[in-house]
């Protein structure tokens, strides 16, 4: 019983392991392994919350202050999301990734402010969608599954399942037929 517990928590932390083999990119390695540890460690019940804390301490410190890309601990984030270089990359808390997403620097995801001083939702991205570098997602709004974000995009509002966007403003350059990833080892 105890083995299997021991297990779930081992591939829950070790999830993006493997889509992150490339190059020895120990880099992303540590921050997801950081990021899933930390996540997981704040869903403890109250009288073990100083684990949490710590955990989350180190995080920051670590992650978000040395490394600098501030990934909160408490982020939606799917299985199997590859890390590409990474500096720069801001996410807000609120935004949710589905799986198998890649996430390149100098990206921000996240909310704006509006006229009348409150702030819009956050973005929703779906399953198996790529973000390349320099990208701005911003409000509420959908990215669909299998879309393309090419670098430099300033996306403001939704991206039909199966495009490529770019430019600024983002708009659809082309649908994607069919769409298979594969990691190479």
């Amino acid at each position: 019983m105890l083995q299997k517990h021991l297990n779930k928590i081992s591939n829950y932390i070790l999830q993006d392991w493997q889509v992150n083999y490339y190059d020895s990119n120990l880099k992303a390695r540590f921050i997801l392994l950081m990021f899933r540890s930390t996540h997981l460690l704040g869903k403890l019940p109250a009288p073990l919350s100083f684990l949490s804390i710590f955990s989350r301490l180190l995080y920051q410190l670590l992650v978000e202050c040395i490394l600098g890309i501030e990934l909160p601990w408490d982020t939606q984030i799917g299985a199997n999301t590859k890390l590409l270089h990474g500096i720069g990359l801001v996410v807000n808390h609120e935004t949710v990734i589905g799986a198998n997403c890649t996430l390149r620097h100098s990206t921000t995801i996240g909310n704006k402010q509006l006229p009348d001083g409150s702030y819009s939702g956050c973005p929703k991205i779906g399953n198996n969608v790529d973000i390349g570098s320099n990208v701005v997602i911003i409000g509420a709004i959908t990215i669909g599954d299998n879309a393309v974000i090419g670098a430099g995009s300033v996306v403001v509002k939704d991206v039909p399942e199966s495009s490529v966007v770019v430019g600024n403003p983002a708009r659809v350059i082309r649908k994607i037929c069919k769409k298979k990833l594969i990691y190479k080892k």
